[in-house]
């Protein structure tokens, strides 16, 4: 009798790869989220009930600190080591605090949970096809700033749009090295688990901001 051939876990695994690229190689051309990853993004993320704006560059933290000052938003989570977290707070009125997650979460964890009002995070990159945004929480802006408080504002790139997961996958080279905590977000926080009754707030954020940056050569359409 002669022996079966081991199977080669790696062939087969680039056999695999290689199918899925040419399937998603396939469909894209046709799709509206390769074709305009902007307009796409913001259909899919006011689809889920999130508040979607595209910005110049230059003219985002005067807008967001108009809307802060009108949703009455007094105390803001951020990390100031970042440049769009200066460039916010230049723009903030005197009367909206800004605080860094600076200390161990058992220090602040009342004031955390009960006396901040937003949160603000820079997104690595977004899913255009599915309105989401693509996390990676660091020590300045750990994965709570993004949950607890009710308002989570995030500020997302139109250079760093994908125009879906296939797509954000190789484009940040994943299977090169997987990064260790990625946080992938499609709208406020939702749940139907009581009752079948669909409710926003129950487990994260009830409201998601969400500002698309044009930072692409030619401005904004």
């Amino acid at each position: 009798m002669h022996g079966i051939a081991p199977v080669d876990a790696r062939s087969n695994l680039a056999l695999l790869d290689h199918r899925i690229d040419v399937h998603f190689a396939r469909r894209r051309p046709q799709s509206a989220a390769a074709a305009d990853p902007v307009a796409t993004m913001q259909t899919a993320l006011t689809a889920s009930h999130a508040t979607v704006w595209r910005a110049a560059s230059d003219e985002w933290p005067e807008q967001l600190a108009q809307k802060l000052s009108e949703a009455n938003i007094r105390h803001l989570l951020l990390d100031s080591a970042r440049t769009e977290a200066a460039a916010l707070k230049a723009a903030l009125p005197a009367q909206l605090k800004t605080l860094d997650f600076d200390r161990p979460l058992e220090e602040w964890k009342s004031e955390l949970f009960t006396g901040v009002d937003a949160g603000f995070t820079v997104a690595r990159s977004g899913i255009a096809a599915t309105g989401t945004l693509i996390l990676a929480p660091d020590a300045g802006t750990p994965r709570t700033v993004s949950l607890v408080p009710p308002l989570h504002i995030a500020l997302v790139y139109t250079s760093t749009l994908h125009a879906d997961l296939h797509a954000a996958v190789h484009a940040e080279r994943w299977a090169e090295g997987m990064p260790s905590n990625l946080v992938l977000v499609s709208g406020p926080s939702k749940t139907s688990d009581i009752q079948q009754t669909l409710a926003y707030g129950a487990h994260g954020p009830r409201w998601l901001w969400v500002i698309i940056v044009d930072d692409l050569a030619g401005g904004m359409r």
